[in-house]
């Protein structure tokens, strides 16, 4: 029994191992935007909203066109009813069949219908151009998203290598205890280290794995399926001899930037159906033609064929126009301008508030990147410098002319260097992506 429950927990550990082995999958940069563009859900509901625009556009232009219709009537009528054949009343049971076709178009509506369909159009290119916004805004976050975890990935590389080290020194340091070589206060502050190191390599992995999952949700993939991203391609040199001025910068902007457009579109669609509202106050002439026949079945007589009375002695056609001359009905009509009109004020405000955020960004976002480039200069500086005092102190140490709290202060300044560093080489690839999105040229073949 003892040697069945050990072959159990031995095949358990044997399968927990393999399947711990098992490579996980890796996402690339490309493949991260493109799986977001796919599946991001305020994307999708923007492009759905463009659909109903498109058709929206489509029916404004077709109702300032003639308007068809047919109809048909089937019915019985038993008692007194007046023949139209006959010219008289009869009692009895008469069946009936009848048909049309009615058309109308309008004439003169106050350009109602003309300035819909400008508005339709201007609201349907606001949405053509919020989509495109919208998909920038997902290369924005999950190139945000993306660099986040290969950063955490990096620090979960540096603390993996930081704790090997420690243990290294963990293990002279005790050798040398033992021999009488070294305090053992020595032993127990390398300890600490060592203790220390492996704590932050439980945090950085933990970091990591809440990472992985909230870039899960933005490109709605299982989160249970844990993924690793892979390193990207960008051409750091390339990055920092990037000069960019800002005026350039402004006006790519105000030709590119996809929510400008969109504002200042919105602002016509407003200024439109303000207009068409207003059409309302004017007459209003519609033209129309009605032509139909109808067979009638009187039960007990002498009926003529279907063909006689419904294709010839029967029919009927009527063709003319209607006016409408709106006098008074409540101020509803002038209710509903106002109410526009308020609208389209509002449309202008948020488009001039557009304008400065655009200005606002550039300036803000070309700062960012220059003090980006800048860090980066500065942390690889910060690297070199720590790297070559670590092992500086680590030769002093060994030879013992330094002290063990001294060689952990100065390593610990060197594992943040490396942090740093690596946190600045990111920052510096999203600010230039951040770059792009101010000035509006953003767009998924540009990602490497």
């Amino acid at each position: 029994m003892t040697r069945v429950i050990f072959s159990i927990i031995a095949s358990s550990f044997l399968l927990t191992a393999a399947a711990q082995e098992q490579p996980r999958p890796k996402l690339t940069f490309k493949e991260a935007v493109k799986i977001g563009l796919q599946n991001n859900v305020l994307l999708n509901q923007q492009k759905n909203q463009l659909q109903y625009t498109q058709i929206n556009k489509t029916s404004s232009l077709l109702q300032m066109g003639p308007s068809v219709q047919a109809s048909s009537d089937f019915y019985r009528t038993d008692g007194n009813s007046f023949n139209q054949n006959e010219g008289k009343v009869v009692n009895g049971v008469i069946d009936y069949v009848g048909g049309s076709i009615d058309a109308s178009m309008p004439v003169f509506n106050g350009l109602n219908y003309m300035n819909q369909y400008r508005a339709a159009n201007n609201t349907n290119e606001a949405q053509l151009y919020q989509v495109q916004r919208s998909n920038q805004d997902v290369i924005r976050d999950v190139s945000n998203q993306y660099l986040f975890c290969l950063l955490d990935q990096e620090l979960v590389k540096i603390n993996t290598e930081n704790v090997a080290t420690q243990k290294v020194n963990y293990d002279q340091i005790k050798v040398q205890v033992e021999l009488g070589a070294r305090a053992e206060s020595d032993l127990y502050n390398q300890e600490y280290q060592l203790k220390n190191a492996e704590l932050l390599l439980v945090r950085s992995k933990n970091t990591l794995k809440n990472d992985i999952a909230t870039l899960s949700l933005t490109l709605q993939i299982d989160p249970t399926i844990y993924i690793e991203v892979d390193q990207v391609t960008w051409d750091i040199n390339e990055l920092m001899a990037d000069t960019l001025q800002m005026e350039s910068m402004y006006a790519t902007a105000l030709d590119r930037r996809s929510d400008l457009k969109q504002a200042n579109h919105r602002e016509k669609a407003a200024h439109y159906s303000y207009s068409a509202l207003k059409g309302r106050y004017y007459p209003r002439i519609t033209a129309g033609l009605s032509y139909g026949s109808r067979y009638n079945y009187v039960q007990g007589e002498d009926n003529r064929s279907f063909n006689d009375q419904f294709t010839k002695d029967n029919t009927r056609l009527s063709y003319g126009f209607s006016l409408f001359i709106p006098i008074y009905n409540g101020l509803q009509y002038r209710s509903q301008a106002a109410f526009s009109k308020v609208t389209y004020n509002n449309a202008k405000v948020l488009t001039k508030n557009a304008e400065v955020t655009v200005k606002t960004d550039i300036l803000r976002q070309y700062q960012n990147f220059n003090d980006a480039k800048t860090g980066y200069v500065a942390s690889q500086a910060q690297l070199r410098a720590a790297e070559l005092t670590y092992k500086t102190e680590k030769e002093r140490y060994d030879l013992g002319i330094s002290n063990i709290v001294q060689l952990s202060i100065v390593n610990q300044t060197y594992v943040r260097a490396q942090g740093d560093f690596k946190s600045s080489q990111y920052n510096l690839m999203f600010q230039k992506i951040l770059l792009s999105y101010a000035m509006g040229t953003l767009q998924f073949e540009d990602i490497p």
